[in-house]
């Protein structure tokens, strides 16, 4: 089935304005959701909102929006109150920079979107802009449903991704983390040595798509028993070696990723003929 934007809008670049829908670009289905049940009569329960003072269950109409700006002392603001700040939905995705695409730090993501041109008039402007941004990622603001987002816009494949980005208040630093002083600044050499090599022994083309979420799989097993009225029969894992030893540890490590190479390497080797050569695949009887 054919992606649905949820965005319609422009993409606007110093003088140039490109027609874009937006596409989100992952699928909140794909994860396994619940609902809460009364587990008497298996009735979906009801959210109910509550006021422990006056013990009365409170309207929307008869809430209003409170900041807390000391311990259990509240400011309330009232929608005119917001409304005077809050910037008006714009439809316009303005682009204020351009930087390398490498200098945008994965920790200020937050959600990627699609975009892609909006009619085959903008769809030229848009293959150009696209082209032209090879390497760099364009920094931008978006109004949107009285909020305003920072953006970050890199091509990729035929189209453009967006991500909506954190602001830099947002993001706690690392310094803050008092565990963090526990590290070492130096360490055995002899022990790095063993650790790149273990590291090595993994290394791969960082391919996401051979992955799978065991965990939703499982979950998917549990329910499709229960569907079927089935028993559920518990996978047993495996439980991790207690080794307590750092280089004994990085040893155990080579040795096993090595005799599982040698294994695979057993399965996958094709048989050879008497003559040395490989043999060929048996013909089907037709």
């Amino acid at each position: 089935m054919a992606a649905r934007a949820t965005w319609k809008g422009h993409l606007k670049i110093s003088l140039v304005n490109i027609p874009i829908r937006v596409f989100p670009a992952t699928d909140p289905a794909a994860t396994i959701s619940f609902n809460q049940l009364h587990r008497e009569c298996g009735t979906r329960i009801q959210q109910k909102k509550w006021c422990p003072t006056c013990e009365v269950e409170v309207s929307n109409a008869d809430i209003v929006k409170g900041y807390e700006f000391e311990k259990g002392r509240y400011v309330t603001l009232e929608e005119e109150d917001i409304a005077k700040v809050r910037p008006a939905s714009t439809r316009v995705i303005s682009v204020m920079q351009f930087a390398d695409a490498s200098t945008i730090d994965p920790i200020y993501v937050e959600r990627p979107y699609y975009l892609a041109p909006d009619g085959q008039v903008a769809a030229e402007a848009f293959a150009v802009m696209r082209e032209g941004m090879a390497g760099r990622a364009a920094i931008g603001k978006l109004a949107l449903y009285g909020r305003e987002y920072l953006v970050a816009i890199q091509p990729r494949e035929a189209g453009l991704v967006m991500f909506t980005l954190r602001q830099a208040s947002e993001v706690r630093a690392m310094s803050a983390i008092d565990e963090l002083k526990l590290v070492p600044k130096s360490v055995r050499p002899e022990e790095v040595k063993l650790a790149k090599q273990v590291i090595s022994s993994f290394e791969g083309e960082g391919d996401l798509t051979q992955y799978r979420d065991e965990y939703q799989a499982e979950l998917r097993r549990v329910i499709d028993a229960k569907i079927a009225g089935e028993d559920v029969v518990e996978t047993e894992e495996e439980a991790p070696p207690k080794v307590v030893n750092l280089m004994e540890a990085l040893r155990q490590s080579l040795e096993r990723v090595s005799a599982e190479k040698k294994k695979t390497a057993k399965i996958t080797r094709p048989r050879a003929a008497r003559n040395g050569r490989t043999a060929a695949p048996k013909r089907r009887a037709r």
